[in-house]
């Protein structure tokens, strides 16, 4: 503890370190400071002088708390801990000025400004500042510029502390905002005009301390005090980042990011942040059989009937688990399905990944651990498209000085990588590379699901263990889905895959898999929230419920369990999953032995202990898969298009644009001739 400081504020004694900043130091000492420019999470501006603090002893002057180190204070005459007043009289009359300062040119816009109710400059003026202003002349006004369907501004609004730019810069790696001009002539702006080219660009709008920056969807629809608002989990993508729903009713009116310093710290990508407006169009809320080839409304007990008679029939029945069930759903088809003689597949895309193997499945790492990896390796995966968030945390590593690898398309992912190759031949070459430089030095190893959907996928997947294993490096499996890591911990998976469990089936009971071609010929039951494709292929559809609408367990992509739960209720007839599948199971007449999602959970936690460790990651015992060498060609990213991965994107009108404008601006421009 000697290399512990001893400081007093506010004639509170506390012992700190000396490389914290003294904001952080007052934090500590649970002293709230107010800030506006200051961000735990971006670089230090030091330019809203909001944050001031007297420093006894120091200059006649207050001094910026998040611009100076607690190293930098000096003791007292006699050797005294240094003291900091955070209540002085100095202090109050520094913070009323640059109050009064701020305030000058601020827009008295309140009453239609988007931020209102849960504004940092409301706040803090109503708690720091004076109630009146000594200005009378004319107030200055700034364009606005246009950052495209996302991110609404009001740039008259803005004080200029920069956070936005930071986080573009530092966070999301495009460096696209910047600021012009001195004084009263400086402004925020984008470059040559051009609009934001980011997967993470939403959170400058969160980051934003006053309303200069709004969510252009969510403009003018409601008040903060309005929302209620439901601690959940987003399945956009399989890195299960913590969100907050706020509900107005029954619509979902946006989607926040919640802080878990294991998962997502306090990011969120777009398509998580925007995707609500999907949650309600081409909803399914009425259950439908096809009749003469067209689908037709139908009670729920015809369609059960109709459900049980195909399921009893059948010689095989096979079901699928889509990629945003939750595990509760998948576990309980499976019951449903395997007591018919039936078989379960929830790797719908072809992935070898091996079942019951954690490790070679979920892996050995935690996200937290690419934070102090020195090396990361990136097998077949683009962490951009795949998951943003993630892809920050990667360069955030890289910016620390860790090397990245990439085998795999050349992609731009916002930090510079050393590009090994594009194939398995590359994949062999370095796995049979001396890594004992690698011992000891923390380093991670990113497999993607595109190495592992082609037919040797088994043959990569244990040649980058291997490579770990020579490396001692930790192990993480990248997946695309959410359900994913959850379906395989129940047992979802069928010997030979998704082809073995297909064949011969004359029923399939298709669980939300909305990615997959299924064959013609069999009868098809779909069970899923929107009108998409598997929808169209159905025989029967049972309207389900969507991941805003029933509680539910999903498995991170580092096999962390987390718990997702119901901000509103599903339209019209839709019924939650474990339900239908309850009620399925009674009209076949082999009832599943549960009548509540809790005893559901109950059962499920009986057989797969694991799942009941809500928010940990557990530990995975290292089990080497044995396989021939994989082949030479090149692996092909998962994701063609990042922005329409799922029914719930497909709906969503904001997706389909923002996928348009993606396109266009990766469209060359031709000169006319």
């Amino acid at each position: 503890m000697s290399d512990l400081r001893t400081i007093v504020i506010d004639g509170k004694e506390i012992d700190v370190d000396p490389a914290m900043t003294l904001i952080q130091a007052c934090e500590q000492a649970d002293i709230e400071i107010p800030r506006f420019c200051y961000h735990e999470r971006l670089s230090i501006a030091g330019n809203c002088r909001m944050c001031l603090v007297e420093v006894v002893g120091g200059p006649p002057k207050p001094a910026a708390s998040c611009a100076m180190q607690v190293r930098d204070l000096r003791p007292g005459p006699e050797g005294q801990p240094p003291v900091i007043k955070t209540n002085s009289p100095m202090v109050k009359k520094a913070r009323e000025g640059v109050m009064e300062f701020l305030l000058i040119n601020h827009p008295l816009d309140c009453p239609i400004c988007d931020q209102g109710g849960e504004c940092d400059l409301q706040d803090q003026a109503m708690a720091y500042g004076v109630d009146f202003s000594r200005y009378r002349e004319p107030k200055r006004a700034v364009d606005n510029m246009d950052l495209g369907p996302l991110v609404g501004t009001h740039m008259t609004r803005c004080i200029s502390c920069t956070r936005c730019v930071r986080f573009i810069t530092e966070v999301a790696g495009i460096p696209e905002l910047g600021q012009t001009g001195r004084g009263e002539d400086s402004e925020i702006t984008s470059y040559l005009g051009a609009t934001l080219d980011s997967e993470m660009q939403g959170n400058i709008v969160d980051l934003c301390p006053v309303g200069a920056l709004t969510s252009k969807p969510y403009a003018f629809t409601a008040r903060p005090w309005e929302l209620t608002k439901t601690e959940s989990i987003d399945v956009m993508d399989a890195l299960g980042s913590n969100i907050r729903v706020d509900t107005k009713g029954r619509e979902v009116m946006r989607i926040l990011p919640r802080n878990h310093d294991g998962v997502n710290e306090e990011w969120l990508s777009d398509k998580s942040r925007y995707v609500w407006d999907g949650l309600r169009r081409q909803r399914l809320d009425k259950p439908y059989i096809r009749e003469n080839g067209r689908l037709r409304p139908a009670s729920w007990g015809e369609a059960l009937a109709k459900t049980a008679a195909a399921i009893t029939g059948a010689s095989k029945v096979a079901g699928l688990v889509g990629d945003l069930a939750p595990t509760e759903a998948a576990y309980g088809l499976k019951q449903l399905i395997e007591g018919q003689g039936g078989s379960v597949e929830c790797r719908t895309d072809g992935a070898k990944l091996p079942a019951g193997n954690r490790s070679a499945y979920v892996g050995t790492a935690s996200i937290e651990d690419i934070d102090d990896a020195t090396s990361i390796l990136l097998i077949g995966t683009n962490p951009r498209a795949e998951a943003p968030v993630l892809n920050a945390r990667i360069r955030k590593a890289w910016l620390r000085g860790a090397q990245v690898g990439l085998i795999g398309e050349a992609v731009d992912l916002t930090y510079d990588v050393t590009h090994l190759g594009t194939g398995g031949a590359a994949l062999v070459k370095l796995a049979a590379m001396d890594h004992s430089d690698k011992h000891g030095v923390p380093g991670v190893v990113i497999v993607g699901q595109s190495a592992l959907r082609r037919s040797d996928g088994a043959a990569v997947l244990a040649t980058a263990m291997r490579l770990a294993e020579a490396a001692q490096s930790k192990l993480l499996i990248l997946h695309t889905a959410a359900s994913r890591v959850g379906a395989m911990d129940a047992g979802a998976v069928t010997d030979g895959g998704i082809d073995a469990a297909l064949e011969g089936a004359d029923v399939v009971y298709n669980l939300g898999a909305d990615e997959i071609e299924l064959p013609e010929g069999p009868f098809v039951i779909y069970q899923g929230s929107h009108g998409d494709r598997g929808a169209h292929r159905a025989d029967v559809i049972l309207p389900a419920a969507a991941y805003t609408e029933e509680q539910g367990l999903f498995v991170n992509t580092e096999g962390r369990p987390q718990l997702a739960l119901r901000a509103g209720f599903a339209p019209g007839e839709a019924k939650e999953n474990w339900a239908i599948l309850r009620a399925l199971s009674a009209e076949i007449g082999a009832t599943l032995p549960y009548d509540s999602l809790a005893a559901l959970r109950q059962a499920m936690v009986a057989e797969v202990p694991q799942l009941a460790t809500i928010d940990e990651v557990p530990e995975n015992d290292w089990q080497p898969l044995d396989a021939a060498e994989p082949d030479d060609g090149d692996f092909r990213n998962a994701i063609a298009d990042h922005y329409l991965t799922n029914p719930i994107t497909r709906a969503s009108q904001l997706m389909a644009e923002l996928s348009a404008n993606a396109k266009a601006r990766r469209a060359t421009p031709i000169a006319a001739e």
